[in-house]
């Protein structure tokens, strides 16, 4: 019995633990299974969150996707809208060349008309003389008749000279009728030559202004544009001359100057400043001093271009370089070098109709204003100086004759400056072609620069501000500050009396003295 109970207790105590360890066992796996649902039911909610999310993304790039396709249909829209409207234009205009061929047809049939009539009325007078005639040599008959006592070369006197009263009357009556024919024909010549010449010659015009905009990549730029205390803008407008306004307009800098090389040298220069992110006063200094390099050899292009374009032989350098330099010249808000190209080709147009040599009417035409580009370095009329300067440079005795007396004030030294003046007065009568106002307006900023530049000291003179500024650069060494107060006084006195301005005229006396070492 007691060997039972030394087995029956480990044995029962065995069981027991085994059960105990069972039951652990099975408590561990259903707490696993437990966390394994939780942790199921949590990655399938955070797929579903995921799902979501992924679900709610594709539906805003399918929205975006929508909108640009939207916008881009829209641009496409707009380009066919604008190439429709070019083509109903071109159409338009078509349309306006027929009409007036067609009215031009009917007038030449009205003409036409008049002159049969004209032909027909005349072979009825002739008719009419002819039996007058008739009539003259039986009364001529009659009085031999009567005067039969006379001689036979006292009659024959007697009738020759009956006749040749008759005839002289006769003869001075057609004389008068051919000489109005004449008149009539050759009026009617001449509008008929410019018909026929002037819808050969489609040239656009287009004012000149005296700001222009440049495009900023955001607002941010106008601060960098300006500067600490303003210090890049200054720098700027001291080394182009050009004012530049920032306003409330968004990402645009409005350059404003009256004169175009300047205008488009701040421009270039003002681009390529944005475009390198950099700007300070010593890079600006010397991207314009780049940017006017440049836009020399667009000047030297551009007079190049310009014999190209009307197959003219090539000219000297001086006068290729003064003929580029007009593209930047206006006169009448009308651009100089457009105006000269399109005087070039009516004149090479009409002496071509009338059998002259249209190489020497365009070369003229297109030298006729060449002076304008020298007004500033030399005096008297710009036909003179034209003509001086293609004297120099070897042009053709006839060229240099037309150029020099293509005005009306002068009598036409020979047919092509007749040809030269027309075509200018033609080209120059086209509405809108020029503007009196804007003339004036750059001739008062002339005015005011020139003022300056004749006093004493002035290294430099720049109106700006459409002339209601007047920034004035002496020499330092020449000019002390005292000296500079009463300068800025003297020149203000002098515009009051010499210039008819529309409102205050800012004069500032500028004197800048720089001081440069360099450590080594």
């Amino acid at each position: 019995m007691s060997i039972f109970w030394e087995w029956f207790w480990p044995v029962l105590t065995a069981a027991g633990f085994t059960l105990i360890g069972v039951g652990l066992h099975m408590l561990v796996v259903r707490l696993r299974s437990r966390s394994a649902q939780r942790g199921a039911a949590e990655i399938l909610q955070a797929a579903q969150r995921d799902a979501e999310v992924i679900r709610k993304e594709a539906q805003l790039a399918a929205r975006d996707e929508l909108l640009r396709k939207r916008e881009q249909a829209e641009s496409d829209l707009q380009q066919r809208q604008l190439v429709l409207s070019a083509a109903a234009d071109r159409l338009s205009r078509q349309d306006e060349r027929l009409e007036r061929e067609e009215q031009r047809l009917e007038e030449r049939a009205q003409a036409l008309d008049v002159r049969a009539q004209q032909l027909e009325a005349a072979r009825a007078t002739l008719t009419a003389e002819q039996e007058k005639l008739a009539a003259t040599m039986a009364t001529a008959q009659q009085r031999l008749e009567t005067a039969a006592h006379l001689t036979a070369d006292q009659a024959r006197a007697e009738l020759r000279a009956g006749l040749q009263e008759e005839i002289a009357a006769e003869t001075a009556d057609w004389l008068r009728k051919a000489q109005a024919a004449a008149r009539a024909e050759a009026a009617h010549d001449a509008r008929r030559l410019l018909m026929d010449v002037l819808p050969r010659v489609a040239v656009d015009h287009v004012s000149e202004i005296t700001t222009v905009a440049v495009r900023l990549p955001d607002e941010s730029m106008k601060g960098r544009i300006i500067g600490r205390e303003g210090r890049n803008i200054r720098a700027l407008e001291l080394a182009t001359g050009v004012s530049v306004i920032i306003d409330d307009s968004p990402e645009v800098v409005v350059l404003s100057s009256f004169d175009p090389i300047r205008r488009e040298v701040a421009k270039v220069a003002l681009e390529r400043l944005v475009a390198d992110g950099r700007i300070n006063p010593a890079l600006i200094e010397e991207m314009v001093d780049k940017v006017a390099a440049e836009v020399d050899g667009l000047i030297l292009q551009a007079g190049q271009d310009a014999l190209t374009e009307l197959n003219l032989a090539p000219a000297a350098g001086e006068v290729v370089r003064a003929l580029g330099r007009l593209k930047f010249r206006t006169s009448f808000a009308q651009n100089v070098l457009q105006h000269a190209r399109e005087t070039a080709h009516v004149a090479g147009l009409l002496a071509a109709e009338l059998g002259l040599n249209a190489d020497i009417a365009k070369r003229a035409g297109l030298f006729h204003d060449l002076g304008k580009a020298a007004t500033q370095e030399a005096g008297g009329p710009h036909a003179e100086i034209g003509a001086d300067l293609l004297q120099h440079a070897g042009e053709s005795a006839e060229v240099v004759a037309a150029v020099r007396t293509h005005h009306v004030e002068t009598a036409p030294a020979n047919v092509y400056a007749a040809l030269v003046a027309v075509a200018d007065a033609v080209t120059a009568a086209r509405p809108g072609a020029r503007s009196d106002t804007t003339e004036q307006f750059l001739q008062r900023l002339k005015n005011l620069e020139e003022i300056a530049a004749a006093e004493p000291g002035v290294v430099r003179s720049l109106a700006m501000q459409a002339g209601r500024e007047l920034r004035i650069f002496v020499e330092p060494t020449a000019v002390d500050d005292a000296a500079a107060i009463q300068l800025a006084r003297r020149i203000a006195q002098q515009i009051e009396t010499r210039v008819d301005s529309p409102g205050p005229i800012k004069v500032t006396v500028i004197r800048e003295l720089r001081c440069v070492e360099y450590v080594r």
